[in-house]
């Protein structure tokens, strides 16, 4: 559905200004028809070659919090320095004196831009364990082989395992075969102009970690192999020397014979081994606790990235027909996406749920800010993207409809995997941490909560509270009653009262699932793909239109206006609104080809209705 611009209103109450009224008119913009798919043609304003770098760059479209965080642990670490005085300087073009604090950035441009350089000259290495899942032929390595020297321009050095699928283990001259295809990636590495290094003897050994008896059951699956910082001295050192070092799947059993095991085994053993070897490695180094303080000469051993490269793509979605799957909370989902997964993919897919484990495990070892992310060899520049911006190619928070036609939705869509937090649901004000939630509102609104208005306002009112993990994030609906004078067919208004997420997991994923298990539990009621594990009502029931209220000077509005079926400014403040997404469906396939009106019969008179009770609902803010 794309949005359209009406030809008629309905009829704004008397308690609108005429001004108002007028606004009503020009803004109010609903989400309607998506007969008509809009694909890209074949070159034209297609994708530019992958062979571009600075292109490929570009194409990330980097936030300006996704470049502070790629700076914050790429970039040069700036020492603290004192608070110093805001002088006046002058505007060439009105003489007016102008803070040179408060100059945007493209008002009077750098001759350099610091951000270009250090994107572009790291200062910082990092890694990053890359499975290179085979078999694949020399053209298809030679895209790999340019994807990983995109990235280590970027700072991040691979350390790249090889898997063939079509060799099965235990086959006469494996280990050979198994070389061979190392050697064969080395080589595609070196022809690119990058320095591979082959590291063939085994650096994980077989069998648990000594000790992992002893603990209680986890809920990811422990690997079968285990290392120690001693054995990945050959590792080290090809990263410190500037070499992509790449390893066969090979072990050393318990009589110390190299043996070929599953590579999944051996990257688990290695996200966990470096990690550890990274924080051993920070304890014996005063003065760099932090994971993000490396000397620039070193490398920092702790993965931050899992790139698993195939010839599958990403893991199939119940929710989209068979396409990958943009983002995955594994903690929430895992178990969901499991029951789901369609028989017939696995003959397109056979590996998907092997990876979905192998980046479960891995992301339990790696730091809470890393990710993993499942990609065809077709798209080796969306590794970029994926390091700039640590986000999916397209938000998984988006309209459904609109998901359904974009472009860049295919087959070779990478999918994107975070550790991610646990959602349910609440429904009574009872159940509420109210220091833990007065404690997230405040930090991320930046404003101190009325507290007494706002949680009586709570017990009269609350529909329900989305949490994600221990309140690192909610929103908070509730059900609002119509004015005596509303149609009598009107429901109680499900209003959007509060989203928040804390400052720390804003840009790692909270985000966006937060904002799908509200879908589900709201608009999104009624459908299939609202039958995500989100502690709530399992897509049962019937959708509701959901209605929120922001500040017309609100930078969020934008992220609002891709997800709101429809919007209209009211003078400081702007109404935003979801229509319920299975009324949507069902008038439009009523109607045929006729598709659906600008006005529909239930819609006359809701914005009036919607804008008289939303608008007098007080503040929660101390003033």
């Amino acid at each position: 559905m794309l949005p359209r611009t009406l030809h008629a209103t309905p009829k704004i109450k008397p308690c609108l200004n005429s001004r108002s009224a007028q606004t009503f008119k020009a803004f109010y913009a609903t989400i309607r028809d998506l007969r008509h798919s809009r694909n890209a043609p074949e070159g034209g304003d297609g994708e530019p070659a992958d062979d571009d770098f600075i292109m490929s760059i570009l194409r990330a479209n980097p936030s300006l919090r996704d470049t502070r965080s790629y700076l914050a642990s790429f970039g040069p670490k700036a020492k603290p320095t004192p608070p110093r005085e805001v002088r006046p300087e002058r505007n060439e073009q009105t003489d007016v004196p102008v803070a040179t604090e408060a100059r945007p950035p493209d008002v009077a441009p750098q001759p350099q831009s610091p951000v270009i350089a250090s994107i572009l000259d790291p200062i910082v290495r990092r890694t990053a364990l890359v499975k290179v899942q085979g078999p694949f032929t020399d053209k298809q390595l030679e895209s790999i082989a340019r994807g990983m020297i995109y990235l280590e321009k970027l700072g991040l050095l691979s350390v790249m395992i090889v898997e063939n699928d079509q060799m099965a283990r235990g086959e006469e001259n494996e280990r050979s075969a198994i070389v061979e295809d190392t050697m064969r990636v080395v080589g595609a590495l070196e022809k690119q102009g990058a320095r591979a290094r082959p590291v063939l003897g085994a650096v994980v050994r077989l069998g648990p970690n000594p000790g992992d008896e002893d603990v209680e059951e986890r809920d990811f699956a422990v690997p079968e192999a285990h290392t120690f910082p001693s054995d990945l001295v050959h590792i080290r050192s090809a990263l410190r020397a500037g070499e992509i070092p790449v390893l066969p799947p090979m072990a050393l059993d318990s009589f110390c014979r190299s043996v070929r095991i599953d590579s999944n085994h051996v990257i688990a053993a290695l996200a966990r081994g470096m990690t550890e070897a990274a924080a051993l490695e920070r304890t014996e180094k005063p003065g760099q606790a932090r994971e993000s303080e490396v000397p620039s000469d070193d490398v920092d051993l702790t993965p931050m990235r899992l790139m698993i490269i195939n010839r599958e793509g990403g893991v199939p979605s119940y929710a989209r027909s068979g396409l990958p799957h943009l983002l995955v909370n594994l903690t929430s989902e895992f178990s969901y996406i499991k029951e789901t997964f369609d028989p017939q993919w696995k003959g397109s897919h056979p590996t998907a749920l092997s990876n979905l484990a192998l980046a479960r495990t891995c992301l339990a070892y790696m730091p809470p800010s890393s990710s993993a992310v499942m990609v065809s060899h077709r798209s080796p520049s969306s590794l970029i993207a994926n390091l700039i911006t640590n986000k999916p190619a397209v938000s998984s928070s988006l309209p459904h409809a609109l998901l359904q036609g974009n472009r860049k939705l295919n087959p070779h869509t990478p999918t994107l995997l975070r550790r991610g937090l646990d959602i349910r649901v609440i429904r009574t004000a009872a159940e509420i941490d109210r220091p833990k939630m007065k404690a997230l509102l405040e930090q991320s609104f930046k404003r101190s909560l009325d507290e007494g208005p706002f949680w009586e306002r709570l017990e009269k009112s609350l529909d329900f509270v989305i949490v994600a993990g221990d309140y690192a994030g909610a929103a908070i609906v509730t059900r609002e009653e119509c004015p005596p004078n509303a149609p009598p067919d009107f429901n109680p208004i499900t209003y959007l009262d509060k989203f928040a997420v804390l400052p720390s997991h804003q840009g790692d994923g909270t985000v966006d699932f937060l904002w799908v298990a509200l879908h589900d539990e709201s608009y999104g009621l009624g459908l299939p793909f609202s039958a995500n594990p989100n502690g709530g009502k399992q897509g049962k029931g019937e959708g509701r239109d959901l209605v929120w209220r922001s500040r017309a000077n609100n930078p969020v509005n934008k992220w609002y206006f891709e997800r709101s079926t429809g919007h209209v400014r009211m003078g400081e403040w702007v109404l935003f609104w979801c229509d319920a997404e299975k009324r949507l469906k069902t008038e439009g396939a009523g109607r045929a080809n006729a598709g659906l009106s600008y006005i529909e019969h239930w819609e006359h008179g809701r914005l009036s209705v919607w804008a008289d009770v939303v608008m007098k609902i007080q503040s929660s803010w101390r003033k």
